[in-house]
């Protein structure tokens, strides 16, 4: 049986895109990545994530990734851009899995529920599901630092885009950048004050 594990990176920062990620790993490469220290990519150092992630690529392991941009999010939301890009991660991974656990609660639209399983944290459960949390991890904190030179006022590089009493004030500084996702009104100076607040 092939088992796809589905997980993202970034539904909670205020810019830059999410990130999904569809992995699969056979029992020797589960074993080989387990004794690497595979986990949930929250639990790993970025140095960690980046070495799983080229010993991943070392041993063959089978994953898609996909993208939703900032756009995307503010004209959908969140949870749609998110369930829009697992979708295409799974449509471009080259191969039909039997069984896709994704990470969450919500089944992914656009494929037979029959052949998913949501399972709540499943980032720590399921060694595929723990592969594309460091995958798509890996690939949106390189997105970032990228975004991070084009934008280097921002902080980027460091935060990630998340909402941070730091990326905050800088917002109420300088406004939004052209990646900033303006539905999260992340940049509104009533919670920046809050944040520094509290």
């Amino acid at each position: 049986m092939i088992v796809a594990g589905v997980d993202e990176a970034g539904r909670g920062p205020i810019a830059g895109p999410v990130m999904t990620a569809c992995a699969v790993l056979t029992p020797s490469q589960f074993r080989v990545l387990l004794a690497e220290g595979l986990d949930d990519s929250k639990k790993l150092s970025a140095k960690s994530r980046e070495r799983i992630f080229g010993r991943m690529k070392e041993l063959g392991v089978v994953w898609a990734a996909q993208a939703a941009s900032h756009r995307r999010i503010d004209r959908t939301n969140i949870l749609r851009a998110t369930l829009w890009a697992m979708e295409r991660a799974v449509l471009r991974l080259g191969l039909r899995p039997d069984l896709i656990v994704v990470d969450g609660n919500a089944y992914i639209p656009g494929l037979p529920i029959s052949s998913q399983r949501a399972i709540p944290k499943a980032d720590s459960l399921v060694p595929a599901v723990m592969a594309a949390s460091v995958v798509a991890k890996v690939l949106r904190d390189r997105v970032m630092t990228e975004l991070a030179r084009l934008y280097p006022d921002y902080g980027f590089a460091s935060h990630k885009g998340y909402p941070t009493v730091s990326h905050r004030l800088v917002l109420d500084m300088l406004g939004p950048s052209p990646v900033h996702r303006l539905s999260f009104g992340g940049y509104n100076k009533n919670k920046i004050n809050e944040a520094v607040v509290t």
